[in-house]
């Protein structure tokens, strides 16, 4: 069926999205990392990310485009590669309005007409040089970093990750999975990246594997797997409307595909990059305007400082290297 992308999405301005989001919380609290503006606000970006496309990988034979209900003015909603899909498109209905990026994810399999073979991405990552089919998939698996990472527990996300790895050691056995591939886990490309993994080497258990930030290359087949061996508790979280401590999140699905050996070594690394705006951004609008990656990571935070001009800085720089309009934007 070809690759497919699927980009998620949303308007904290939409009268509509704002009743729903007050009616099951008092307001966005940037006290709150759950319910802070930076998790929801949208920067205007988003043509960059069709411009992107369009420009740097062609080949995508369709982007599934989630939402609430919502879709930008300028968006062409007929193109023949856009699939507008609605949360309740694919979410059960019980758990629905849902403010929950990690709920959002684990129901992706059941997005209608996705091809087995996804990339998954937020809307702050970000295409911003030419990439092949083959970054993402190759002999029809995806491309991975199997490492492992410390994890102290002490930030939410630190939590949930912890939270898959529970699951995955309850259905997986480390001295199985490393006998079976290890020249996966040990893969030269991976340099000093394996170095944890190396250290732990004879400890029975999985812990956090690496997770970088960025668009994560998928099989359907692995989110149906996982549901049929966890799906009770994922019932149970989808009861999350926002994030919790206590979620699973779509590092969950990635590595499930890597303990099941559906996955070719990769160091993501080398061609994508995390930056953080508050502590990073002039590195990021270099990146962007020099098009130092394949890929990019631009996070936002409520803590950026001067943050219309580092947001207008962003712009110029996608501007400099986007200018023309794509297909997906209405004339």
């Amino acid at each position: 069926m070809g690759i497919d992308f699927v980009v998620t999405w949303v308007d904290m301005d939409d009268p509509k999205w704002i009743k729903e989001f007050s009616k099951y919380s008092d307001k966005i609290d940037n006290s709150v990392n759950e319910k802070s503006e930076a998790r929801f606000r949208d920067h205007g970006f988003l043509k960059y990310w069709f411009r992107g496309i369009e420009k740097f990988a062609p080949w995508v034979r369709k982007i599934h485009f989630v939402t609430s209900g919502q879709k930008p003015e300028w968006l062409d909603e007929n193109h023949h590669k856009i699939n507008l899909v609605s949360h309740s498109d694919y979410i059960p209905n019980e758990f629905l309005p849902v403010f929950n990026s990690n709920l959002i994810e684990i129901y992706m399999h059941k997005i209608p007409d996705l091809s087995d073979r996804f990339v998954y991405f937020n809307d702050d990552f970000f295409i911003i040089n030419h990439v092949s089919e083959s970054r993402f998939f190759e002999n029809g698996l995806p491309k991975d970093i199997a490492t492992f990472r410390t994890n102290t527990g002490i930030s939410q996300f630190e939590k949930m990750l912890k939270n898959n790895i529970r699951l995955i050691n309850k259905h997986f056995d480390k001295k199985e999975v490393f006998k079976r591939d290890h020249d996966k886990w040990y893969h030269p490309s991976y340099g000093s990246r394996s170095r944890i993994t190396k250290l732990l080497k004879y400890y029975n258990k999985f812990v956090t594997l690496r997770t970088p930030h960025n668009a994560q290359p998928y099989l359907k087949s692995t989110f149906e797997d996982v549901w049929e061996h966890c799906g009770e508790e994922l019932t149970e979280m989808s009861k999350h409307r926002f994030r919790s401590n206590d979620d699973y999140t779509p590092e969950l699905f990635k590595t499930w595909q890597i303990c099941k050996s559906n996955f070719i070594p990769y160091n993501t690394y080398q061609d994508t990059k995390m930056f953080s705006l508050v502590i990073k951004s002039k590195k990021a609008i270099k990146a962007v305007r020099e098009q130092s990656y394949k890929l990019v990571c631009l996070n936002d935070n409520v803590h950026i400082r001067n943050y219309d001009k580092v947001m207008q800085d962003i712009n110029d720089a996608f501007e400099s290297i986007l200018p023309e309009k794509s297909s997906f934007e209405k004339d």
